[in-house]
């Protein structure tokens, strides 16, 4: 079902008036109430009155990170506090948290692309939604939250962890849609697994997953573990929160963008250069419906590219690919740049290997070293050492060939990696550069 008919399946060239209107409003907004853009446009030599076409986007100067930091908590704000009802941030893991706010106005556009994704992911206003995503300052569960009620879905509000109460939830409340990181998604499955639950008791028919890249691979692992067919969702709370993007359930082929509140480019992370559809690079959006928080070319750091050929399923808008993972994820290992993203593709690919692993990287006499635990199921430990350490030396080959670098590959029995409730910590990187 599509929920917005209008503006989903709308043709290309009257999108691009809308987002043309919509972005000079926003850059002569943040112009006249946030001083940080005001101090860049004029450094940059333009003015509101200089965006007269679409390609003048180019022109504006991005927004990074930092920037938000820089203006912690309130300064990129562009209307008064006593507009602001709501206040989200980032864990602030790496530095000061990046706050934003949000309008009633915001708040009510939020829901509504929320039911837009909810719908493009399978959900109807008869279904039961699971909410495994965290609530409070994180933006996941909330934004869930509010687009199933304006759906008409009836919401579970579990958050993220106790785990047992929510298989027992789960098995006792029927829900038809689970949404949660995908990382999480599988800790239930194990958990249920545990507790003498199978998910294909359970009435769930679609899942959708977010706020971590995740891989083909997984999706299979996931989608055959939980019974369900797997949709990925995106957003980042700089932005907006989930509901920036989504697959659909009938393709799922890449995550339409809502092109009618955000304007998506994709660049070389090094060079900055616009890339034209199709070339994978680094994603860039700009919000342009935004109240209390609007954003101006924001480096998301998310690696992807974009597809503007008309979907299946008759919505126009582009579509983004899955994440492959994250410029500031990346690793570059002897030279060679790696994400946790395609170590996960090789493992999914092994008969035995369960979905948790963790990478270490470190420093030794100049030289860098991986060591990738990954847990193996429980018959599979039971095996001989000779049989294990083939088991290990197989996974080091197929790394190999496909990253062109060598891996140090430690097998971890059952349940030994710790698992997370949110997002889930792949990489540890111990190197003093």
């Amino acid at each position: 079902m599509i929920y917005d008919i209008e503006y989903e399946t709308m043709p290309r060239e009257a999108l691009e008036s809308i987002q043309l209107r919509r972005l000079q409003a926003t850059v002569s907004r943040v112009y006249a109430t946030v001083p940080h853009y005001r101090k860049k446009f004029d450094q940059a030599g333009l003015k509101p009155g200089d965006i007269q076409r679409m390609e003048d986007l180019q022109r504006l100067p991005f927004t990074i990170k930092q920037d938000l930091r820089d203006n912690y908590p309130f300064g990129m704000f562009a209307v008064p506090m006593d507009n602001v009802v709501r206040i989200h941030a980032s864990s602030g893991t790496t530095g000061k948290p990046t706050v934003v706010g949000y309008t009633s106005r915001d708040i009510n556009t939020w829901a509504e692309l929320m039911a837009r994704a909810l719908s493009a992911g399978g959900a109807t206003r008869g279904d039961i939604i699971h909410n495994a995503y965290g609530y409070g300052l994180f933006t996941g569960g909330l934004g869930v939250h509010y687009g199933a009620e304006k759906l008409g879905a009836s919401v579970i509000p579990v958050s993220g962890g106790n785990t047992k109460r929510q298989v027992v939830i789960m098995r006792d409340f029927a829900p038809t849609i689970l949404t949660a990181t995908p990382s999480y998604s599988l800790h239930l499955a194990e958990a249920a697994e545990d507790m003498g639950v199978s998910f294909k008791d359970l009435s769930f028919k679609f899942g959708i997953f977010g706020a971590e890249p995740w891989s083909e691979n997984m999706r299979k692992e996931i989608e055959e573990k939980l019974n369900l067919s797997a949709v990925d969702i995106y957003g980042l709370s700089e932005v907006l929160g989930p509901g920036v993007s989504i697959e659909c359930h009938e393709a799922k082929n890449g995550l339409h963008i809502a092109e009618d509140h955000f304007i998506a480019e994709i660049i070389d992370p090094v060079t900055e250069e616009v890339l034209p559809y199709g070339e994978t690079g680094e994603l860039v959006l700009t919000s342009i419906t935004k109240e209390a928080f609007p954003v101006i070319r924001y480096r998301t750091r998310d690696i992807t590219s974009l597809n503007p050929e008309p979907c299946v399923c008759g919505r126009t808008m582009v579509r983004m690919d899955k994440i492959s993972g994250r410029t500031d994820d990346m690793l570059i290992i002897r030279g060679v740049n790696v994400f946790p993203s395609q170590i996960e593709s090789v493992l999914m690919e092994i008969d035995g290997v369960e979905p948790h692993y963790q990478m270490e990287v470190d420093r030794k006499d100049n030289l860098d070293t991986v060591t990738v635990r990954v847990e193996v199921s429980q018959q599979m430990f039971s095996d001989e050492v000779k049989e294990l350490q083939r088991f290990e030396q197989r996974i080091e080959n197929d790394i190999k060939e496909l990253l062109g670098i060598s891996v140090d590959v430690k097998l971890a029995e059952p349940k030994s990696i710790a698992r997370s409730e949110g997002k889930a910590a792949r990489v540890i990187d111990k190197r003093k550069i």
